[in-house]
């Protein structure tokens, strides 16, 4: 598989083309960075962390009948993935009130819901990726009806196996979101599966193992992460 150009780079990964137009390349950087690029930093071993912590979920996701776009660790900081057209949208599960909910609604942080709550945000930074819903989503393009439920299905499912094992593990799963893209007509989840896009409490003492530590500059982020790959048996190479 022969790395081609850059096709974007993000906040934190770039997406490279391959000989393959099927395919692509990610690369995991060290980069670091909360409230939409305002705070930024590098952190070291952060992107081989995070590649093997995606691999890990993506696969176990995959054996359990999510559609992934993964496809195989190329190096500590590389991975091969399907080539999507993303739908440009978030999809957010909330299993604690933590973060913007709270805010947003006045709500504890740490209140317990009684169920998950499902959200939409449009993906632009620009913008602050602002909360939307199914209307917005059909109103101006970005997905069909089918496809929405289709994302909404699997959100739900990704956090019905999820949410069990990380418990298993002694992590509360507090929340994540989620990328979706197609390829040949069917839905994929893409992007990532890492602490820089969920939120990881250990169970006892209610510690973040996620990007909360370095958004309210915790220190430790790249240890949390070790340590929540650790519970969840991801082998890191040294």
């Amino acid at each position: 598989m022969q790395k081609m150009q850059m096709l974007y780079s993000g906040k934190a990964k770039s997406i490279f083309e391959t000989d393959d137009p099927s395919l692509l390349i990610m690369e995991y950087r060290d980069d670091t960075s909360a409230f939409n690029g305002v705070k930024t930093s590098k952190l070291a071993n952060k992107g081989k962390v995070n590649n093997y912590f995606n691999a890990h979920i993506m696969s176990l996701l995959e054996k359990q009948g999510v559609p992934t776009h993964f496809e195989k660790v190329l190096s500590d900081t590389e991975a091969l993935v399907k080539r999507l057209e993303m739908i440009p949208v978030e999809c957010v599960i909330r299993n604690v009130a933590a973060g913007s909910i709270c805010k947003r609604l006045g709500l504890e942080k740490g209140l317990e819901l009684k169920q998950p709550i499902f959200e939409f945000f449009y993906k632009d930074d620009a913008l602050g990726d602002p909360m939307i819903n199914d209307y917005h989503i059909l109103a101006l393009g970005w997905a069909s009806e089918q496809a929405i439920q289709i994302m909404k299905t699997l959100t739900f499912r990704v956090n019905d196996i999820l949410k069990q094992i990380f418990q298993e593990a002694g992590i509360i799963l507090v929340d994540y979101k989620l990328e979706f893209g197609i390829q040949d007509g069917q839905i994929y989840l893409g992007d990532e599966f890492t602490p820089d896009g969920c939120r990881l409490w250990d169970l006892e003492t209610k510690d973040s193992l996620d990007k909360d530590r370095f958004r309210q500059d915790l220190g430790d982020v790249v240890e949390a992460y070790q340590i929540a790959a650790k519970r969840l048996n991801i082998e890191i190479p040294a």
